[in-house]
């Protein structure tokens, strides 16, 4: 057992590790292929402000529940009120749901950085290579294994010198690298066989509202899901900020460095755009922007290939910085199952790491083999065509999230009151500069849009 728990050694440390959390696959892949469904600049729009308000009234809210109990999110809840014990249960539920099949697509990650470092990007390129790849019955199990080890090593180091000191040196260098494809992809020129079309024009494409033909259903989309990316972008909803928020120590600016985990991520998910939208608008056109989540396995692999010597040389760039992304948030979703499972159970980090590497590991197995012995076709509610990983995405994301954050609206909102965060909040005298906005928001607005998007998500509005 920990007789002392572990703290993040400054606000430094904070902030790079929750950020890592943050950035990762939902801002590289999701972000950018839901702003070119979504008209472009209006996305972008809707989800700033939707970032400044709804997203922050989450953030600040389950960091503040974090470091006020000094739990993870299996306990956390219960300490704030011992009737609300459940909503802990249900929280923690999501990131060991979560676990197993982010890993699966990080291993798919994976493949895509190797198969570019050894010279088959063109193969990579080819159409049926992913399908093939994701079908096959021993490769998609080995890359998830390899990934899912990196986490637990990371996660079994422990606070500060696993998580802590890998994020001081990968998010540093996450970020130079997303600002360099995000330069570099901006001054691409097609040539005459793509239409002369340049970075430039995929930017502007990529940032001017286009509200064409858009009634109110499609703007209640658009709205509906920059409030779904919000989840994957800042990572509330899954147990992770409450874990993190129980490490960061009580001199430390709270709100100082929630502000600046909004920003980092809200530049990043930005510039992901500014990456991928702008050399898909070159080399694939219009069109090509509508590849929806297999833009980054599908449309981008083509795209490098379209390139040569340089396409190989960026390929490989591009999924090593989507892997650092991929990796620096599954070490937290890891963290927040074994963070609650020492707080509960009083089992060392050492042990609860690998019985839950174990189990991820296991989940993972059944999860790949959907793909070719359990393959099967299931409807969900929300309109898409599901199989096993789609499934325990969809029951993770679209149903358990809304509900944790729901519940924790409710719980500070209406029980404990605002003021048990705005204490939090204040607690070395530093200033709630947003303190109106967050009563408001997370005892009315922020359970209606959260409740609205739980019946989307149950297929009400189709």
């Amino acid at each position: 057992m920990e007789q002392k728990r572990h703290s993040f050694s400054g606000s430094i440390g904070f902030v790079l590790a929750a950020a890592g959390s943050a950035v990762g696959l939902g801002n590289i892949w999701r972000f950018p292929y839901l702003a070119a469904k979504d008209g472009g600049g209006l996305f972008l729009v809707v989800y700033l402000i939707l970032a400044l308000t709804f997203g922050f009234t989450l953030l600040v809210t389950e960091v503040a529940i974090g470091r006020k109990t000094k739990q993870g999110c299996l306990t956390a809840y219960g300490k704030i009120n011992s009737k609300w014990k459940w909503l802990g249960s249900i929280s923690s539920a999501v990131p060991f749901l979560i676990l197993p099949y982010y890993c699966i697509i990080g291993g798919w990650v994976l493949k895509y950085f190797v198969a570019f470092v050894t010279g088959q990007g063109l193969d990579a390129a080819g159409d049926g290579y992913f399908n093939s790849f994701i079908s096959g019955p021993v490769e998609p199990i080995l890359y998830n294994a390899i990934f899912l080890a990196a986490t637990c090593f990371v996660v079994f180091r422990g606070v500060n010198k696993g998580i802590e000191s890998f994020s001081k040196i990968l998010m540093p260098v996450l970020l130079v690298l997303v600002v360099g494809i995000s330069i570099y992809s901006l001054t691409i020129h097609g040539g005459p066989e793509n239409g002369n079309r340049t970075g430039m024009q995929g930017f502007l494409v990529y940032i001017i509202p286009n509200i064409d033909g858009m009634g109110f259903k499609d703007i209640l989309i658009v709205i509906m899901d920059a409030m779904g990316q919000l989840f994957y972008s800042i990572s509330v909803a899954m147990g992770i900020m409450v874990t993190y928020g129980s490490y960061f120590k009580d001199k430390d600016n709270l709100m100082k460095s929630v502000n600046q985990i909004e920003i980092f991520d809200t530049v990043v998910a930005f510039l992901a755009g500014v990456m991928i939208i702008p050399a898909v608008f070159v080399f694939l056109g219009q069109d090509g922007m509508a590849a929806g989540p297999g833009l980054m396995f599908v449309a981008i692999p083509k795209i490098f290939a379209q390139m040569g010597i340089a396409g190989r040389i960026l390929g490989c760039i591009f999924f090593v910085m989507v892997l650092f992304a991929a990796l620096t948030s599954s070490i937290s979703v890891l963290e927040a199952v074994v963070a609650g499972t020492i707080d509960k159970r009083g089992t060392s980090r050492k042990k609860a790491t690998l019985i839950e590497g174990a189990i991820a590991f296991a989940i993972g197995i059944v999860i790949c083999m959907g793909y070719n012995l359990l393959y099967f076709e299931f409807p969900l509610p929300n309109g898409t065509t599901a199989q096993l990983l789609d499934i325990a995405d969809y029951i993770s994301n679209n149903i358990l999230m809304p509900v944790v954050a729901i519940g924790t609206c409710l719980l500070i909102g209406w029980i404990a009151k605002p003021k048990t965060v705005i204490d939090e909040v204040t607690k070395n005298g530093e200033r709630f500069f947003r303190k109106t906005l967050y009563v408001v928001m997370v005892k009315f607005i922020a359970p209606i849009l959260l409740f609205i998007l739980l019946l989307g998500s149950l297929g009400l509005f189709r």
